[in-house]
């Protein structure tokens, strides 16, 4: 792994909302038996919920940085790496391992990991998955990074870039269909991978 995702990783892991398996069951946030006396009984009901959307924030910044940091590589059917490149799924599923998170192999598939969100632009946040095609079999997989932008490793550019979702449509561009949520919000109170609809 790159120096550059190393670094990143580090501050994030420790964080423990994320473990190594492709599904995690929706877990209570945990609060302390015996927490300060300076602390309010309403900043106890609120801090649990500050606190893991301030973490979840940490891993879509983190997720976004290890997007850019691809940016260039070029674009290989089957690429997983980016020493040999990458093709869209590839790319995703590095990125998500990069986050210890098993995601499978190709687009259509990866279109059913985590929580379907609608395909409205408001809703969006940084990390979330974008896919692309029909909607019951996707052909085509992004990473959302915000402002109406998302990266993903295109065969008409030969490259992983930077792409609009607001751009003008050309023959052959496949619509946008499609939303999943890998990291969680804290209005959900959990962080899951999940087959679903």
């Amino acid at each position: 792994m790159p120096p550059l995702n190393r670094l990143v990783l580090s501050g994030i892991l420790s964080c423990a909302l994320l473990a190594p398996t492709a599904r995690l069951a929706a877990q209570p946030l945990a609060r302390s038996d015996n927490p300060p006396d300076a602390v309010s009984a309403s900043a106890l009901n609120t801090a649990p919920l500050a606190g893991f959307s301030a973490s979840a924030t940490a891993l879509r910044d983190s997720i976004v940085s290890i997007a850019r940091a691809q940016l260039g590589t070029r674009y290989v059917f089957g690429g997983t790496n980016p020493d040999r490149g990458f093709d869209c799924s590839g790319l995703i599923r590095y990125l998500a391992r990069a986050l210890q998170l098993d995601v499978p192999r190709t687009a259509a598939q990866q279109a059913k990991v985590g929580r379907a969100v609608a395909t409205e632009r408001k809703l969006l946040r940084p990390g979330d998955l974008l896919t692309f095609g029909p909607p019951k079999q996707p052909s085509h997989i992004g990473i959302y990074i915000g402002e109406g932008k998302y990266i993903h490793a295109s065969t008409t550019a030969g490259k992983v870039i930077v792409a609009d979702l607001d751009r003008r449509r050309f023959p052959g561009m496949k619509p946008w269909t499609g939303v999943r949520r890998l990291i969680g919000d804290a209005d959900s109170g959990s962080v899951r991978l999940a087959d679903g609809g």
